[in-house]
């Protein structure tokens, strides 16, 4: 009972963050989107050698991992915990200057450009529905934590930001960056989850999957 209770508050918390903070993610949520346009936007104003080229490397990554038996899961693992806390450590950073700020958005973009080039790029290779099959398959689930995670981060920045703005005490400037780096952390943490799933679920799925993809 004890176990589900603290389930019920840590859920209940992040709610009431959510809706105290809804603002912010409006605005992080609409960035997002604009990226995941502006990524859907690029396939469909390629040039057909860019479109052959990209088509090209769908499928014969596709083609190779068919084929392949031994997945070195450990160092696929390991590369992506890397990636993500290098991007959870400039976030953090960026999001503890005023300077920083366009480089919180700006990332928040392009995590949203470079996921409405991968849809877009994959319907575009296999047809709508191959491709919206690969999709569920490779990178639905990870996402599902990842892109909470980024936006969370680009939220406590902004608030960050705004508490140096309106409010230079240095003793309420140091309890908001306590509070930005707790959060960083915790969504650091759905970060790294992100990755095994994605190299322990979502390569699983995709192996079983990409069998019956048609070209």
């Amino acid at each position: 009972m004890k176990k589900y209770k603290n389930v019920s508050n840590s859920i209940s918390t992040i709610i009431e963050y959510a809706r105290n903070n809804s603002k912010e993610y409006i605005l992080v949520i609409l960035i997002f989107i604009i990226g995941l346009f502006m990524g859907v936007m690029f396939i469909n104003n390629s040039s057909e050698e860019n479109e052959r080229i990209i088509v090209n490397y769908i499928i014969d990554f596709t083609e190779k991992f068919k084929t392949i038996e031994n997945i070195d899961k450990a160092t696929l693992v390991t590369e992506s915990i890397k990636s993500n806390i290098l991007l959870a450590l400039i976030l953090w950073l960026a999001g503890t200057t005023i300077i920083g700020m366009p480089v919180v958005l700006g990332l928040i973009l392009f995590r949203g450009f470079c996921l409405g080039f991968t849809i877009s790029s994959l319907t575009y290779t296999f047809g709508v529905g191959n491709g919206i099959l690969f999709c569920l398959l490779a990178i639905f689930l990870q996402n599902i934590f990842f892109i909470p995670a980024i936006l969370t981060m680009g939220v406590s920045s902004i608030k960050l930001y705004k508490s140096i703005i309106n409010d230079r005490r240095k003793e309420n400037i140091k309890i908001e960056i306590i509070r930005h780096t707790i959060i960083s952390l915790i969504m650091l943490g759905m970060l790294i989850l992100a990755c095994f799933i994605e190299n322990e679920i979502s390569v699983m799925l995709l192996k079983i999957g990409v069998k019956y993809i048609k070209f």
